[in-house]
């Protein structure tokens, strides 16, 4: 085992030092490149290898390198997937604290992105787990800085670089314009088999974000997160991790022979449900919990612990559904969702999306929200895009300066950080925008006003439209940003603003090929590029799925 580490530490270390030169001779030339992964998970317009733009390819850093279950850390290179993680890591009876819910979300996506799931309640962004991060810098300079809010310990991948704290925190969440990350050292924990889920009703907006508020309060939750299906049924889904079924009820039967044990629920096979029509399923009957005091009505399930990290893969949260109201004659039933499996899990929908062109009238937003204005923000987004359903999931506030969505509490000054929440809603935005290029357009931009206008910021994945001058009074002004790219030569690489930034009038002008744009040949020919990436092998060839016993 110690012969296979050094291996692949040394593969590493030879991938790293041809990057760095390669940067390097960028850097003397003063040549801006972008990082080339071989994935997205992002809906913005991509930016094509064989254009003028100069790519570095990080495609083949995807392998763990190492997990040491002393320590309960794992050296991971920045294009592994989840699923890939988690696979090594379980054997070891470790799991990350945070796990993106789509498997196809790289480690280094988590970290130069912004990666908050239904753990970060507790255990904050994706970033908050990472010990260590090795960067190549814009000069070619090959660096290993530290989480600075984590304990100094001694780290096996320690370097003289202790003091590039400033640097962790301003990487996190900058998209990769500091430097490319080449390798994380995660922090794990203890893994158990199981995560008892727990469904409870809401009857309104206002509840099911009280709700979910109080689950965060809860000491036992490990995990928090809540569907919307319509301002009077929303469902708060909490996880706790156990190691144990419970003992069946007690059968009516004198006969024990009878009773029949607790079955686990998965969602990972073509039969099982979609996570969201399950939760549907499970809330149908209205709850008589309307008053602060009252305690909902409560459905259980024990789903096996991978299968409940990737419970939103089939169907995408509930986007696969859209797929089906694209292809109208097709109908949404459950032997339909069996027959189309392969293209309804996340890696093959964001290839068809892109490939289709579909993604330019698709809103795809997360928002973080203050708790006080995210009721306002739902009856927005419900009046002027009729969107449903919502995903409401809490997270941690990161304050500023960072490029990690910050909420601001209404009536407040944005530099007053005492008077901030230490906790924020991010609302999940997934449905068809108008037809339109200039509509589309207009409606984006209309829902970044509201969400500035209540104390809002969205995730960067996304279509951005702010102009410059506006975004950066956003994120604090460019003085702390700009010291950054200067301290740590990377000046000549593209800007936070640069990497996510549309520009509306020519997307509002912006025709996909007549062909494309007509239905259905445009969704046909988004279904044989996701068909030529071969994504559908992963989720067949998964070892995280639930095998019993």
């Amino acid at each position: 085992m110690t012969g296979n580490i050094t291996a692949a530490l040394e593969r590493h270390a030879s991938t790293v030092t041809r990057l760095s030169s390669q940067i390097s001779s960028y850097y003397a030339a003063r040549l801006p490149y972008r990082i080339f992964h071989g994935s997205t998970n992002s809906t913005r317009p991509p930016t094509q290898k064989g254009t003028n733009t100069k790519f570095v390819d990080i495609s083949s850093l995807n392998n763990v390198l190492s997990v040491d279950r002393a320590t309960k850390t794992a050296l991971v290179e920045p294009n592994v997937p989840m699923d890939k993680l988690v696979e090594a890591t379980l054997p070891h009876g470790l799991v990350p604290p945070i796990v993106m819910e789509f498997p196809g979300i790289t480690a280094g996506g988590g970290f130069a992105g912004t990666a908050g799931e239904s753990s970060s309640f507790r255990h904050g962004f994706f970033d908050d787990t990472v010990r260590e991060v090795e960067m190549v810098l814009g000069n070619g300079e090959v660096v290993k800085v530290k989480n600075p809010d984590l304990p100094r310990e001694v780290s096996s991948t320690a370097t003289a670089a202790e003091n590039g704290g400033d640097l962790f925190r301003g990487a996190a969440g900058a998209v990769g314009t500091l430097g490319t990350t080449t390798l994380l050292e995660v922090q794990l924990m203890d893994a158990k088999k199981f995560v008892k889920t727990e469904y409870k009703r809401a009857n309104s907006v206002a509840e099911a974000i009280r709700m979910v508020r109080e689950e965060t309060q809860n000491a036992e939750n490990d995990y928090v997160d809540g569907i919307l299906f319509s301002k009077d049924h929303g469902v708060i889904v909490t996880g706790k991790l156990v190691n144990e079924l419970p003992s069946p009820p007690p059968s009516s039967s004198s006969s024990s022979a009878s009773e029949k044990p607790i079955k686990p629920q998965t969602f990972s096979g073509p039969w099982d449900p979609w996570f969201y029509l399950h939760c549907q399923s499970r809330t149908l009957s209205p709850s008589t919990s309307t008053t602060p005091n009252s305690s909902p009505v409560v459905a259980t399930d024990y789903v096996p612990l991978a299968e409940y990290l990737f419970r939103y893969d089939r169907g995408g949260f509930w986007v696969g559904a859209a797929a089906f109201q694209y292809f109208s004659w097709v109908p949404f039933t459950k032997l339909t969702r069996w027959f189309l499996d392969d293209f309804l899990h996340t890696r093959m929908m964001y290839r068809a999306l892109h490939g289709s062109g579909e993604s330019a009238r698709f809103v795809v937003q997360d928002i973080a929200m203050p708790f006080e204005t995210s009721e306002e923000f739902i009856n927005y987004t419900s009046s002027s895009l009729g969107i449903w359903p919502l995903w409401l999931c809490p997270l941690k506030r990161r304050a500023p300066p960072t490029f990690h969505p910050h909420t601001t509490r209404p009536g407040t000054d944005p530099s007053d950080e005492k008077a901030q929440d230490d906790m924020m809603l991010n609302i999940g935005v997934w449905g068809w925008g108008p037809d339109s290029p200039q509509e589309f357009v207009a409606k984006n931009i209309e829902l970044e006003n509201k969400v500035h206008e209540l104390g809002g910021m969205k995730w960067f994945y996304a279509h951005t439209y702010y102009e410059q001058e506006k975004f950066w009074k956003m994120y604090g002004g460019r003085t702390w940003y700009d010291a950054l790219r200067k301290k740590y030569h990377a000046e000549h690489l593209p800007t936070v603003w640069d990497k996510i930034h549309v520009d509306a009038d020519k997307a509002g002008k912006k025709q996909r090929h007549w062909l494309l744009a007509k239905k259905p040949i445009g969704g046909f020919y988004g279904i044989w590029k996701s068909i030529q990436s071969k994504d559908y092998f992963l989720h067949r060839k998964a070892q995280w799925k639930w095998k019993g016993e």
